[in-house]
């Protein structure tokens, strides 16, 4: 077969534009990091490195779903000993109206500061965080009760607010209210002030009070035992999410990012390849007229 120098031509230029391909992958590697700056690159390190990818950000999407759960936690925790704390005054002060000695203008002095307490009760009930009211149940844009005790929605939302974790999993944020704050709660409260206020109120009438504030207060250390059993699995959620987030991020760095020393030392190779041919080329192209009259 002929060859002509047409043909040395052409076939330089295209494998010189091949060259260049080759040296644009490098360097386009080397600036973003990746093996694969485009599907066409290698297509199953590309569609490897989206699963991967999508992995990472559900991962993602549960860490701040937990987030959120245990700003949740924390404030109804801080909520429950609040309370724990106002009946552990109002056991205090019933104890103390119960004696023989107190006269009528001291339980009436009493009698408002049960008041006082009753209405931070309320208060509590009605925790708002984050624009949500967090003893509601699932209705998080009303209050639980209003400034009086009573209950706005009756029978009272008590649904569980449940948050997903992982795939499938999900964790109660909230507590069950009305094991803790009812209207009952609020009512023996209002009574026992009615009681001090009362001078025909015996020793025993307001000791009487001291069983039912016991009682209200168990239900607080209940419901707050059951939700620090929730915070410990949270804890343990979020450490294997974290593990789980080290171990994606890992496979995907993996699939996609390059090895810089071999894609420098390749680069470096083909640019002297790429010299090479240069240099071959200049050769082939057939001498000028002026080559000849040298």
């Amino acid at each position: 077969m002929r060859v002509t120098q047409s043909m040395l031509a052409n076939n330089f230029l295209r494998n010189l534009s091949t060259s260049y391909e080759r040296m644009g992958k490098y360097q386009d590697q080397l600036t973003t990091g990746k093996k694969v700056n485009r599907p066409s690159d290698d297509p199953v390190v590309a569609m490897k490195g989206m699963n991967y990818r999508t992995q990472l950000k559900e991962i993602e999407q549960y860490q701040r779903n937990l987030g959120e759960i245990q700003t949740w936690m924390d404030n109804s925790d801080d909520a429950l000993d609040k309370s724990t704390k106002v009946l552990q005054r109002l056991r205090e002060l019933a104890t103390q109206a119960s004696n023989g000695t107190y006269d009528a203008g001291q339980r009436a002095n009493i009698a408002e500061e049960v008041k006082e307490l009753r209405n931070h009760m309320v208060e509590i009930a009605n925790t708002k965080v984050n624009n949500k009211y967090i003893f509601n149940g699932t209705d998080t844009t009303n209050p639980r009760f209003d400034k009086d005790g009573l209950l706005i929605a009756n029978p009272p939302n008590d649904e569980g607010v449940n948050i997903a974790v992982s795939d499938g999993i999900t964790l109660k944020s909230n507590i069950n209210p009305s094991n803790v704050f009812s209207e009952e709660l609020f009512a023996e409260l209002e009574n026992f002030a009615d009681a001090l206020e009362n001078p025909a109120s015996t020793e025993d009438d307001i000791a009487g009070y001291l069983g039912k504030i016991d009682q209200f207060a168990n239900n607080v250390v209940d419901e707050r035992a059951n939700l620090g059993a929730r915070t410990n699995r949270l804890e343990m959620v979020e450490d294997r999410l974290s593990a789980q987030k080290i171990v994606a991020t890992k496979v995907l760095s993996e699939n996609e990012d390059i090895d810089y020393e071999k894609v420098i030392t390749d680069l470096l190779t083909q640019e002297s390849v790429h010299r090479a041919a240069l240099s071959a080329g200049s050769r082939i192209i057939q001498p000028t007229l002026i080559d000849f009259l040298r």
